[in-house]
């Protein structure tokens, strides 16, 4: 029986969901803090975040599994247009390879297209090779420019 995998909205701060952000976000980032279920209902409820969510899916009627990966499009207005950014892109150890991080890019691509942006721009240290891979592969370009970080 072969699995496939699934990509949703989150439509609700869950603790199902917020158990799969304390269980993921830490393989994103040893230094964030824990997401609480306010934030989390933040993310969900705001119009200008997407919040996509991968599981495993078996056969069809079975209900679907753990919750893979993560992904969040933010979505904006400026004056030159409407823009996306991907950010926190996180899969499961134990579940790369398997095209979650790509199926969970492609929803988020899909949807901004949806919503009017121009365009969509990631960063993804270097040190994060398959992942790099994946984004030069799906279409995503490196841009000749600095990234400036202010930490308040």
């Amino acid at each position: 029986m072969s699995s496939a995998v699934r990509v949703d909205v989150a439509t609700a701060a869950t603790d199902e969901l917020l158990a799969a952000c304390h269980r993921l976000v830490p393989q994103l980032s040893s230094s964030s803090a824990p997401l609480t279920a306010a934030e989390l209902g933040e993310i969900v409820g705001s119009p200008s975040t997407v919040l996509f969510v991968a599981r495993e899916v078996g056969a069809t009627g079975a209900a679907p599994g753990p919750v893979l990966g993560l992904l969040t499009l933010a979505i904006f207005r400026i004056p030159t247009g409407v823009r996306a950014w991907i950010e926190d892109v996180v899969v499961d150890g134990a579940a790369r390879g398997r095209g979650v991080g790509e199926a969970l890019n492609r929803a988020a691509l899909d949807e901004a297209r949806r919503r009017g942006a121009r365009t969509v721009d990631l960063t993804s240290r270097p040190s994060r090779e398959a992942a790099n891979r994946l984004y030069r592969r799906i279409g995503f370009a490196a841009r000749d420019t600095n990234v400036y970080r202010f930490d308040l």
